[in-house]
């Protein structure tokens, strides 16, 4: 059975957890199946974190411009957000769908919203984004307090998207991050993930011990 399996995976892929079972082919498939719970049980935070993100920076702008502020003229200051904003439209577009403001929000990609924390819109956080989140004591926030680990937070979302190796990351600190972001932009969404997720329950109680040294995230 572990022969067959082996064969219908890339030995790129099972390469890495045999080195991490050093060279235990059985632990090496309980190591890979870990991961593709682990990576199941964060997608729903995941989820609601990128949810969450966009809806605040859509309301607060939309509350202070209009609902269409994406297009503005010079407004988007990334050029990865142009293009990406193009594509939203092709793609409603393609698929026939009038393009309302809030389905253009919902097409645009995790990483339009982590750019509009970028250092490119210092400004605009101190204007109006600043808005979108506060600590549990009521108090302001800088943007890199959310920029910083969100910058981790979408790689992570992207591997678990692309179904590659998670477990020499940090888990545990950045299901903690993704909480705690969640909660700054709403207690109220923070909450009902804190109920549904079933990460706390999938991770072992400590940090996954593999054989080689983990990577730095």
């Amino acid at each position: 059975m572990i022969d067959d399996f082996e064969a219908a995976l890339s030995l790129e892929r099972f390469t890495r957890y045999v080195e991490w079972a050093e060279g235990d082919r059985a632990r090496a498939l309980e190591l890979y199946a870990l991961n593709m719970q682990l990576s199941e049980a964060l997608y729903t935070p995941l989820q609601v974190l990128e949810v969450v993100l966009r809806n605040r920076i859509h309301a607060v702008l939309g509350n202070a411009l209009h609902e269409c502020w994406f297009d503005d003229d010079g407004f988007l200051l990334v050029d990865n957000q142009r293009r990406q904003l193009v594509k939203a439209r092709e793609d409603l577009t393609d698929d026939r769908k009038n393009p309302t403001p809030g389905r253009i929000v919902s097409a645009l990609t995790f990483s339009f919203w982590t750019s509009m924390l970028s250092p490119s819109y210092e400004i605009l956080w101190q204007q109006i984004l600043h808005d979108i989140a506060r600590r549990e004591d009521g108090k302001g926030l800088r943007r890199k307090d959310l920029s910083r680990p969100l910058r981790q937070i979408r790689t992570l979302r992207n591997r678990v998207a692309h179904h590659e190796p998670i477990l020499q990351w940090h888990l545990i600190k950045h299901y903690a991050n993704i909480m705690q972001l969640t909660r700054w932009l709403s207690p109220a969404a923070a909450d009902w993930c804190e109920r549904y997720s079933r990460f706390p329950e999938v991770h072992p109680a400590e940090r996954i011990t593999l054989a080689e040294p983990p990577k730095t995230h």
